[in-house]
């Protein structure tokens, strides 16, 4: 049961990044992708009718975490406590950039919540890959399943490392590229014209980015915990979730080449899921790690809860699965194909 529950809980995580991923990576180009007023709204038409339910996925795993691992939840937002409050007013500020820029009638009101929603995006990408590089580079946890970690300390690879190191600096820079490339592959399927050129320019100069960054962090992360090999060695059908990465990445290069943005921004969608996939099966069964006393770890046997609560909470968690996924296939469908140009009195 709580091999199930850290699956659940693992791909709860990763349809958050999956989904709530394009809208992030389309703040990360508003700025350049857009260069008017009307293509600006353009891109908020692509996003807007999902944005806000792509968000709820990170509240929902959250709650799901607390369910199901109690002690972990309880860890992790203690010790990460300082990212966590940068991080939630990151997200107040991509939703007030949104709804707030058609409020006034006004350029420089306009304009300064564009450059918001843009900074906010990438900022909040960087911290969200720093926090995955802290889970798979360890925290220093002691005995009693707590830690607290400053924002940097010598900003190099130690026991009592901080939140930033050039290690996790590395996983930022993973996610800012790789949701660079979703974003701006979703905004091309989107729109067409000037907005959908620069969004395909963008995703391929990302793409590069992406590139070199995965293959630094695989290299430094292997270097740093060979431990992480284990699980692919002893269960060999785990190497389809490197094969699926590569086949993801190819696959977007390939499509943007072709000027493919549906398949690109579906290769896209399959090269994270095979990278956080991957990372999962590496971590399991691991959930932080500790970095002074591997004794210390957090895994899904000393934190989980209570079977029978956790049985009960599956039938739960079904049920309300069935009824999100019944929400979500609706909303897409409602609001598939290319976006229109924004009239006057759109709220986008």
């Amino acid at each position: 049961m709580e091999t199930l529950w850290f699956v659940l809980v693992s791909f709860m995580l990763t349809m958050y990044v999956v989904l709530d991923g394009f809208d992030l990576g389309a703040g990360i180009i508003h700025l350049y992708a857009a260069k008017t007023d009307v293509e600006r709204r353009l891109i908020l038409n692509a996003i807007g009718p999902v944005w806000d339910g792509n968000e709820v996925w990170i509240l929902a795993a959250g709650g799901t975490l607390y369910f199901a691992f109690p002690l972990v939840y309880a860890s992790s937002f203690s010790g990460f406590y300082l990212p966590l409050i940068m991080i939630l007013w990151l997200l107040m500020s991509r939703g007030l950039s949104i709804e707030f820029r058609h409020q006034v009638d006004n350029p420089l009101w306009r304009n300064f919540w564009d450059v918001m929603f843009s900074l906010s995006s990438g900022l909040l990408v960087i911290f969200l890959g720093a926090a995955l590089g802290n889970v798979i580079r360890g925290v220093p946890l002691s005995k009693d399943g707590y830690f607290f970690e400053p924002l940097w300390t010598t900003f190099t690879v130690v026991p009592e490392s901080g939140i930033l190191d050039w290690y996790t600096v590395i996983f930022g820079l993973v996610a800012l590229f790789t949701l660079t490339v979703h974003g701006s592959s979703y905004v091309a399927m989107k729109t067409e014209g000037d907005v959908q050129t620069r969004s395909r320019f963008a995703a391929g100069k990302a793409w590069w980015g992406v590139m070199a960054t995965t293959i630094a962090g695989i290299t430094t992360t292997f270097a740093l915990r060979p431990e992480l090999l284990n699980n692919f060695t002893k269960h060999y059908w785990g190497l389809l979730f490197p094969l699926a990465a590569l086949l993801g990445l190819s696959g977007v290069w390939y499509h943007f080449r072709k000027g493919q943005d549906t398949r690109m921004f579906l290769s896209s969608t399959l090269f994270i899921l095979a990278m956080l996939g991957g990372t999962a099966f590496a971590l399991y069964p691991n959930l932080l790690t500790s970095s002074t006393d591997p004794s210390a770890s957090l895994t899904i046997h000393n934190t989980a809860a209570q079977p029978y609560g956790l049985g009960v909470g599956l039938s739960w968690w079904i049920v309300g699965m069935v009824l999100v996924s019944g929400y979500f296939i609706y909303v897409y469908r409602s609001f598939r194909g290319k976006v229109a140009l924004p009239t006057e009195d759109a709220g986008y």
